[in-house]
């Protein structure tokens, strides 16, 4: 006969998180969900906050500011923990609810894990319509929640208290999952969370979660071996499901054993240690050009975790004349582009390479130039962030150089202490270029949605993740004026973050882009917006996060940076420092990135534009 306890939906729910346990890649076993970010409102104070208050020894919630970015600091936690660990988020009905869209969007696009809890309106129909109810004249079924289904891997409305024990699980095994992994969304109306059930005392007791690691297909692989043995010319490069799978040794091994150079997407950034001999750096659209002119002369990319978007692949005009394999544990992915796929997770699959690629290497001249590319490229990234302009004000390069040389002068290695982050505008770029790492997951960026405001929020996640490293925001000021709220749920919380803030007075980057494509400045740069009657923005970026609990300093230079960085590496708090920086000055590097130019135009700058994007479109793969 089967055990059973009374409880609610949301006291169940509650229970069974709190007690799952995750079998971790290095065989540890941990909480699986690390807490409970939630704003309480009409829809889910009653239900799932008297259920958190109950279990908040054994599950702890965490207060926070705004629904959005409580889920983006969830997701942070996630990807910080190689999508091993998850946070949930509790939210109300109406706008508390549909805040969280976008990121869950965050979620989805870049295959991260985080449990959408949203109420929703009254099963029973009987109050409707209810405060915050969006009302369908056409679908009587329909809530805010349903805008959860597009951007979401697996959505459940539940009706019934009793639907927790299927939904649940089924929420977890798509965040468990590698092919599949994503957000789930379990929306919760507000009487049902409140319902009693005869709950199964086994779901209280979860078993211990496993990852999978699904081998290739043989046929897949001996067509992967074949192809790679005849290379004369090959690359790879690594993207995100490298280090999710922690398939770094694995790809080490591979590009020395076989004399194979890599280049990394932002997801894959970090795989290598920066300063490895065979490590390119950046790929594509905001890469350096040393890897950029490997890609254009490899005879096979072998694409190891990416999803090859257009920002890797040069809006798939970087390597057409090359064949391309792609090892994905998403077959999705996988079979892009019509390349060759090798369905697999990525750390067993280059294991099973290795079986059929013994004695198979490069050409040795090819090996050689790359090693020769990565030292140059070394050197020339030193002068760049180590540059000290005196006449002009400094642009992302030299800020990033004083952020990481802060810590030589307390004895640290930035490349292995801190975990730079950041989501929008130039600094990727200028990030995915420069910034060295030498720990997988030392560089964090949100950069399959870009997201701004995912910043701030992503640094507290980060360090509730990873508590012991440096969590460091490099973050626009146009980025940070979107969404900062969580800068003072860092100092609530007591979780310490660094942010440098980059003030070039507007937006910059898509300045440039406008100005690029043949329009004039327009509506970006804050000096350029003032309409008559409007005054000129004087936003003191200093004095608005001390206002929210940080220490915050506007320093004046680079000098003054570094050392306040020292400063700030030393305290306790959450630290802002602010710096006045130019958007017109950038690295170089990079290459062609589709972005539609008008067919027709008055402006003569517009149709040159579109005549150099139609001859640039004929070299992209088909």
């Amino acid at each position: 006969m089967t055990t059973t306890q009374r409880l609610t939906l949301s006291q169940a729910l509650v229970k069974h998180l709190a007690a799952l346990r995750v079998e971790m890649h290095d065989g540890s076993i941990q909480p699986y969900c690390g807490g409970v970010f939630t704003i309480f409102g009409h829809g889910n104070v009653a239900g799932m906050g008297e259920a958190l208050v109950a279990e908040r020894d054994k599950l702890t919630t965490y207060r926070a500011h705004n629904e959005q970015t409580m889920a983006h600091a969830a997701i942070a936690f996630a990807k910080a923990q190689f999508r091993q660990r998850i946070m949930a988020v509790s939210t109300s009905i109406g706008p508390g609810a549909t805040n969280l869209v976008t990121a869950a969007a965050v979620a989805h696009v870049n295959r991260l894990p985080v449990l959408l809890l949203p109420g929703d309106v009254f099963a029973t129909r009987r109050p409707d319509p209810v405060l915050q109810q969006i009302e369908s004249f056409g679908q009587g079924d329909l809530s805010a929640s349903d805008c959860f289904r597009p951007v979401t891997r697996y959505f459940d409305r539940l009706t019934r208290p009793e639907h927790i024990l299927t939904a649940l699980p089924r929420a977890v095994q798509m965040m468990t999952d590698p092919a599949n992994c994503g957000p789930a969304c379990l929306s919760l109306p507000q009487d049902v969370q409140t319902m009693a059930f005869d709950c199964p005392e086994d779901f209280l007791h979860p078993e211990v979660l496993h990852f999978r690691r699904p081998p290739a297909d043989a046929r897949e692989l001996a067509n992967a071996v074949a192809l790679l043995s005849n290379a004369k010319r090959p690359l790879i490069v690594a993207g995100g499901g490298v280090i999710y799978s922690q398939a770094w040794a694995e790809l080490r091994a591979f590009a020395d054993a076989h004399g194979v150079p890599v280049v990394e997407s932002h997801g894959g950034k970090s795989s290598l240690p920066w300063d490895h001999p065979l490590n390119l750096g950046a790929i594509g659209v905001d890469g350096v050009s040393w890897a950029n002119d490997m890609a254009r002369e490899a005879d096979v990319v072998f694409a190891v975790g990416t999803r090859l978007q257009d920002f890797t692949t040069g809006s798939h005009a970087l390597f057409p004349q090359a064949k391309l394999l792609s090892l994905n544990v998403q077959p999705y992915d996988a079979g892009k582009w019509s390349g060759m796929a090798l369905v697999a997770d990525a750390r067993v699959g280059l294991r099973q390479l290795e079986t059929g690629l013994a004695g198979w290497a490069a050409d040795t001249a090819w090996t050689t130039r790359a090693k020769q590319q990565a030292a140059a490229a070394n050197a020339r990234i030193t002068e760049l962030t180590t540059h000290i302009p005196t006449d002009v004000l400094p642009y992302d390069a030299e800020v990033i150089g004083a952020v990481r040389d802060s810590a030589i002068e307390l004895g640290l290695d930035s490349a292995t202490r801190d975990v730079a982050l950041c989501a929008a505008g130039t600094l990727p770029a200028e990030l995915h270029k420069l910034w060295r790492a030498s720990l997988p997951g030392n560089y964090h960026m949100e950069y399959g949605y870009s997201c701004m405001g995912y910043e701030v929020a992503g640094g507290l996640g980060v360090k509730m993740a990873r508590p012991d490293q440096e969590s460091i925001v490099l973050v626009g000021d146009g980025s940070y004026m979107m969404a900062n709220s969580e800068l003072a749920t860092s100092v609530l919380l007591g979780q310490k973050i660094i942010v440098v803030i980059l003030d070039n007075r507007g937006y910059g980057c898509i300045e440039r882009l406008q100005i690029k494509t043949g329009s004039p400045g327009f509506n970006n740069m804050l000096d350029d917006c003032v309409p008559e009657g409007g005054e000129r923005s004087t936003i003191d970026f200093a004095m608005h996060a001390r206002a929210m609990g940080a220490d915050a300093v506007h320093v004046k230079d680079v000098a003054e940076l570094k050392t306040a960085m020292v400063k700030a590496r030393k305290a306790k708090r959450t630290q802002v420092i602010v710096i006045d920086t130019t958007h017109t000055r950038i690295t170089d590097g990079g290459c062609w990135w589709e972005v539609a130019i008008p067919e027709v135009s008055t402006r003569t700058e517009v149709n040159e534009a579109r005549t150099n994007y139609v001859k640039a479109q004929t070299l992209q793969r088909v």
